[in-house]
């Protein structure tokens, strides 16, 4: 991959972007993990304003002091660079008390994560329309078009995904390339959903090089009947997330009237 090409032209694309739109920049929520803090930093190359927001529920320790070291490192080096704190805790307790939690531990548990990502969306979202802002998302090719690692309408309600045709392998040259702090170079990839630091390769059963691998062979029509022991056993979790999560990554299906009927 031409690193320095990549990245100067999602940063041009950024900006046009963001200019034909007649907004003033970027609003992105950082996380402590890599793909937020490739994303800001390209959003901050832009010259546009760029509003950084830690947004904890529960946080794992490690992943707050990553994204404040990160935030810190990008306002130091980028003038058009802000960043703003909202605690989501005391929200994400409250709405537990008004619904039900009962039913099947992991279910319940699924449903709660996927709300932290959710009330991290609307933050996200009253910011941009405060400051004039577009939303942009974190996610990478992997997550997004191969497994569905991600929460519908929680970090998958963004306005725009600069990172999307990445590899995870190709956000992290991008990180290298743009002088991404070493302890998120080094940290597990994590949602942090769960209030720990559980990893995403500890959620999905395969780490991201064995999914770009997966997802290489997916694309050009191989079979689980290819393969055997481990390669066999990562070609059928990358499938079932794929084919459970498709309905994250293809559109909302329309219920289309019969001209007739109108």
């Amino acid at each position: 991959m031409q690193t320095e090409k990549v990245v100067n032209h999602i940063v041009k694309w950024l900006k046009e972007y963001a200019v034909n739109a007649k907004v003033n920049g970027f609003v992105v929520g950082i996380s402590g993990g890599i793909d937020s803090a490739v994303t800001s930093t390209l959003c901050a190359k832009t010259g546009l304003d760029v509003l950084c927001i830690e947004m904890p529920i529960h946080q794992a320790e490690s992943h707050v002091s990553r994204a404040q070291e990160h935030i810190k490192k990008l306002k130091a080096k980028f003038p058009n660079v802000s960043a703003t704190r909202t605690d989501l805790t005391p929200v994400f307790e409250e709405f537990k008390t008004e619904v039900s939690l009962e039913g099947k531990q992991e279910v319940v548990d699924m449903a709660l994560a996927n709300t932290r990502a959710r009330l991290r969306m609307t933050t996200l979202y009253y910011h941009a329309g405060l400051l004039g802002l577009l939303v942009a998302g974190t996610g990478n090719k992997v997550e997004d078009f191969g497994v569905g690692f991600y929460t519908k309408y929680g970090d998958g309600g963004v306005d725009l995904s600069p990172i999307a045709d990445l590899l995870k392998s190709e956000v992290y040259a991008v990180g290298e390339y743009l002088e991404v702090s070493n302890s998120i170079m080094v940290a597990a990839p994590s949602d942090g959903l769960f209030g720990d630091a559980r990893s995403d390769e500890q959620q999905i059963g395969a780490s991201y090089p064995e999914l770009e691998w997966a997802m290489e062979k997916c694309e050009n029509g191989m079979t689980e009947k290819d393969f055997k022991g481990r390669e066999k056993e990562v070609f059928n979790i990358y499938k079932r997330y794929n084919n459970a999560n498709k309905h994250k990554m293809v559109q909302i299906p329309v219920c289309e009237i019969p001209k007739e009927f109108k």
